[in-house]
């Protein structure tokens, strides 16, 4: 085993390129069916082939790829399928063209689209197939981590603690422990791992550079002065090493882009949805003859008040403004499969045209829910520096539940992150909230408690 752990990350190398390989093979090999002039070298396989490696490479980039030992089996197979899908169609789209000429077609056409949807489905089953064969031999090799949690509150304990258990076969929590705690570094000597939540400054910086001597792997939370790091540089005066974090604003000139961009994809958007947007006021009418859509006062940039379009999934006369509930009553049967699948948010198309929104932002949060917020964390405004979003970091990796102060960091990371590059990434991400539906829209409510332990390991010792 130990020598598998030492050849850990050719193996998880290897099993990438067979991965790529054999989708690569499936469609070339297929395709090359009707059109052979793909299995042999010329400028035109050459062309294609190319865009292939290329597409891929960065739709993989995009989705997040191949990670296994990182994600578990079923996020792998929606990423690398979406992955796929995007690239097998783009290049499917370049044969076309190609096959366009006087030796082929006259004009365009699309072709042979049944052995597209066969490439899909072969190339469906190897992504499963190596999702699930990947971890389990990552995991085969890997044992879970060691891991202790340290924080300050039972509060905060069962804040956190739920997460991690989400991944098991990654971690084992042997400890859950107060910052304040006498045995603190003798518990983190025994783990692989920490993961510090919640705790105060001070103490979590002497934390961190004490599991750094120790080399240990070490998790914690995002605090302001994390959240200004991010969009710092490291700068050298004289012979003086510092960190710099300079004031981060849009450009005119990246403002004017992003503007055009929201505009035409926005306009798109409409366009192509549109039979998807009648067979939702349909469905909205057919079951209680009320509006189809729903306007509700947000906040945006600088702190403006605009009116928020949404497809209505409450009943009319109990849709008051405060945040949904588990089991909440208020929601119609269409509703609950808008919500689902956040087919509810896309009339924010027309505030985007409208100029409320842009297509990526942080969240248009509740005017009821801003003035809370800012009570209990004066630092949320600090979201109000850009316009609000359709979609964006809170939007695809929170939930309707996810805490004020996280949505909070996930809008700031991509404040202080932001470029064109990220915005199309953050677009083509959001397709990835259609297959985490049922957790991503997860209402506010209680689960599971931990209490604070340690593991004792007297016996041991004496053994």
């Amino acid at each position: 085993m130990k020598i598998l752990k030492r050849f850990k990350s050719t193996i998880v190398m290897l099993i990438k390129f067979a991965l790529f390989t054999m989708l690569f093979a499936i469609f070339f090999l297929i395709f090359g069916i009707e059109n052979a002039w793909l299995l042999h070298m010329s400028r035109t396989a050459a062309t294609t082939i190319l865009t292939f490696l290329v597409l891929g490479s960065a739709s993989m980039s995009i989705y997040g790829g191949y990670r296994i030992g990182i994600y578990k089996s079923k996020p792998i197979i929606s990423s690398m399928t979406l992955s796929t899908v995007i690239t097998d169609f783009v290049t499917y789209i370049q044969l076309c063209i190609m096959n366009t000429n006087s030796a082929n077609n006259q004009t365009f056409r699309f072709e042979n689209f049944h052995l597209l949807l066969l490439v899909l489905c072969l190339q469906f089953i190897v992504i499963v197939g190596f999702a699930y064969f990947g971890n389990y031999i990552y995991f085969f090799i890997n044992s879970p981590e060691k891991c202790c949690v340290i924080t300050t509150s039972k509060t905060a304990l069962n804040s956190v603690v739920p997460k991690i258990k989400k991944y098991r076969k990654q971690y084992e929590i042997t400890d859950m422990i107060l910052f304040t705690s006498p045995d603190l570094f003798d518990i983190i000597d025994r783990c692989d791992t920490v993961f510090v939540y919640d705790v105060p400054i001070s103490s979590r910086t002497m934390i961190v550079e004490y599991c750094y001597s120790k080399n240990k792997n070490i998790y914690y939370n995002f605090e302001m002065c994390d959240v200004v790091a991010l969009r710092g540089r490291t700068a050298i005066l004289d012979d003086k090493p510092l960190y710099a974090s300079q004031v981060k604003e849009l450009t005119f000139e990246q403002k004017a882009v992003k503007r055009a961009f929201d505009v035409f994809f926005s306009v798109l958007g409409l366009i192509i949805l549109s039979p998807l947007f009648a067979l939702c006021a349909i469905l909205i009418k057919a079951e209680d003859g009320g509006k189809v859509l729903f306007k509700q006062k947000r906040a945006t940039k600088d702190g403006k008040i605009f009116s928020v379009y949404k497809f209505r999934t409450m009943k009319e006369k109990d849709s008051v403004n405060r945040s949904v509930t588990s089991d909440d009553d208020r929601i119609t049967k269409v509703g609950n499969l808008l919500r689902k699948f956040r087919i509810d948010e896309l009339p924010q198309l027309i505030n985007i045209i409208k100029g409320d929104m842009s297509i990526v932002g942080p969240r248009p949060e509740m005017v009821e829910n801003v003035d809370e917020y800012e009570d209990k964390l004066p630092e949320f405004s600090y979201r109000l520096r850009v316009k609000a979003g359709l979609t964006g970091h809170a939007q695809i990796a929170g939930k309707y539940n996810t805490s004020p102060k996280d949505k909070l960091v996930l809008d700031l990371m991509y404040i202080e992150k932001y470029s064109l590059w990220l915005d199309f990434k953050l677009i083509f991400q959001t397709l990835t909230v259609f297959f985490k539906a049922a957790e991503s829209t997860e209402a506010f409510g209680h689960g599971e408690e931990f209490e604070f332990f340690t593991q004792d390991t007297s016996d041991k010792e004496e053994k």
